[in-house]
């Protein structure tokens, strides 16, 4: 399927060096990323409660949101890490879509502020949202959330980190983890996939980006090998949380989403996986804008209900 025409329209109102690693520094990067994304066109859905507090964290406190929608006692709580290659974004880049993501889950969702590469290499990241996670899951009556185990929810870096802590909290004895939404998420560093080459210099994330995101984030190639950044490759996946893993047609990322959606299922882990159709990385961040990017946050959020 050719490119979608409303994601096209999106694509030509975006400036051509908003993920220009070449000449930017990660703090100019990051400050372009939030001009782009915290735009007036992008509206916010009220939330019945919105939050800012900040938790315990392995290096400090770290800032967390809170978003408690109507009903959002009567369900478990739900832990979300927001993309960005682990270099950019910030809890202001993803406000209206975990906005969405609460009203549509019924869910209280907590925004995790995660420590940012190259200052905070791997795993500070992944670290930051355990400690989150087993914030969250130990105060349910600040969070508003109901009983039940945490979700975690994530896209591309953030959907990362949510599959890595999924792994983390079963490799360290909790807290269990109810679902996991991955959000077409990094979880290998094979730059040499098919959907590497044929998207390579594609649209907004190419090849060379995502290769200077690892970079930043674990610049010892010899720890790139690590289950809790190199997800696809740990040696076992069984006794997971079951997930729902969303992939787009046009991103570098799409073949490493399915190949650990058969990892899972291979492993007896119930598992969903959509692959959207004229679709490019991060598509969701255009919902307002693009049917499909609608209909997948829809669908899933209809898998966490």
């Amino acid at each position: 399927m050719p490119l979608d025409p409303q994601v096209k329209l999106v694509l030509d109102n975006l400036p051509d060096d908003l993920f220009d690693v070449r000449t930017a520094t990660p703090q100019q990067l990051r400050k372009l990323y939030a001009e782009q994304t915290t735009m007036p066109i992008f509206p916010k859905q009220p939330v019945a409660r919105v939050e800012e507090r900040s938790i315990p964290g392995p290096a400090g406190e770290i800032p967390v949101r809170i978003y408690a929608p109507e009903r959002s006692a009567e369900q478990p709580p739900l832990v979300f890490f927001h993309g960005g290659g682990w270099v950019i974004g910030n809890l202001d880049t993803h406000d209206g879509k975990v906005r969405k993501l609460a009203n549509a889950t019924e869910r209280s969702v907590v925004s995790v502020d995660y420590r940012l590469a190259p200052e905070a290499p791997f795993p500070a990241a992944a670290e930051d949202c355990f400690a989150a996670l087993r914030w969250v899951d130990g105060n349910r009556g600040i969070v508003g959330a109901g009983v039940g185990a945490p979700a975690v929810a994530g896209d591309s870096a953030g959907g990362n980190l949510a599959a890595a802590v999924s792994l983390m909290a079963r490799d360290r004895g909790g807290p269990a983890v109810g679902f996991q939404l991955l959000i077409y998420p990094v979880l290998d560093c094979d730059f040499e996939r098919p959907s590497y080459t044929e998207n390579a210099d594609g649209y907004m994330l190419t090849r060379d980006v995502m290769m200077w995101f690892w970079d930043q984030y674990v610049p010892d190639a010899s720890r790139r090998s690590d289950p809790y950044v190199n997800v696809l490759r740990a040696e076992d996946v069984s006794g997971l949380p079951p997930a729902h893993i969303v992939t787009a047609q046009y991103d570098p990322l799409r073949d490493e989403g399915e190949a650990y959606a058969a990892r899972l299922e291979a492993a007896g882990v119930p598992v969903t996986h959509t692959c959207y159709d004229g679709m490019i990385h991060g598509f969701l961040s255009f919902a307002d804008f693009v049917d499909t990017g609608k209909q997948a946050l829809t669908e899933a959020a209809a898998t966490l209900k």
